[in-house]
């Protein structure tokens, strides 16, 4: 009776091993923010708040289709309902872990559609607090992880860059939760050390068997303001056609995708 004893022991303190390795957690909490399902739809309300309190709100719809989740190819497109100022905007991500994203953006008052450089990805998305990679994600693979912390509900990874020069960070904290895989919170240090940046999931509930975050903030601890993103009429796997990720569809939106 020993040997099985012994032989389960081992087994369980390897398997436990495989799950704290610091790259599966900080893949799996790509995984439960980003790839629900096949597809995904969401109507987001976007509150930006700055230093004095003055609110300026957005509303925009969010498709997202798989393309190759093995490889973490993806593709969304953002459409902008109001106000005025934004209305019929659109974003379009071509997400390519292996290589730069595609990124690009149309601006109905100019009737005209802006690629956005790499270069560009860490910039704020349309005069908000979150930027253009958050909206996507950022690839597990563009950084090192390091476990310097456990509790009794969170893994605490500390992510570097592996390029430094992609990124404003010199590194950020996330606080994983155990049981769903999603980053919590995310704050992003500067090169002195100092946190400048603090993201939180604010709520997380459960859409068609997915833990979703359905409200999140992304707080400047430098100037003091931040933007709340609510998410509604989350729906997933629900056959959205390739097509609609196109610079057509960005001047055309797809109507019959964006309405409730």
């Amino acid at each position: 009776m020993k040997y099985p004893i012994l032989f389960l022991t081992s087994l369980a303190l390897s398997l436990s091993a495989a799950d704290l390795d610091p790259q599966s957690l900080a893949d799996k909490a790509a995984k439960a923010a980003y790839y629900m399902g096949d597809d995904g739809r969401a109507t987001v309300t976007m509150r930006i708040t700055d230093k004095q309190g003055r609110e300026r709100t957005r509303e925009l719809v969010i498709l997202r289709r798989d393309v190759d989740e093995d490889l973490g190819e993806q593709q969304f497109y953002v459409f902008f309902r109001q106000p005025t100022d934004v209305a019929d905007t659109a974003f379009l991500v071509r997400k390519r872990p292996q290589q730069d994203d595609d990124r690009w953006l149309y601006l109905p008052a100019l009737d005209l559609v802006r690629r956005i450089a790499a270069s560009d990805e860490r910039t704020s998305f349309v005069g908000s607090h979150f930027f253009y990679e958050d909206v996507s994600g950022r690839s597990p693979r563009e950084d090192t992880h390091e476990l310097v912390e456990e509790t009794d509900h969170y893994y605490v990874l500390k992510i570097t860059p592996k390029n430094k020069e992609s990124a404003e960070f010199s590194y950020f904290k996330s606080w994983i939760h155990k049981p769903t895989s999603i980053a919590v919170k995310s704050e992003y240090y500067d090169s002195e050390g100092k946190p400048y940046r603090s993201y939180e999931a604010l709520k997380v509930e459960n859409v068609d068997g997915f833990s979703t975050v359905t409200q999140s903030k992304m707080t400047d601890l430098l100037r003091e303001g931040s933007t709340t993103l609510n998410y509604a009429h989350v729906e997933f796997n629900i056959g959205i056609p390739e097509n609609i990720f196109s610079e057509r569809y960005l001047r055309n939106p797809p109507s019959n995708y964006l309405e409730y």
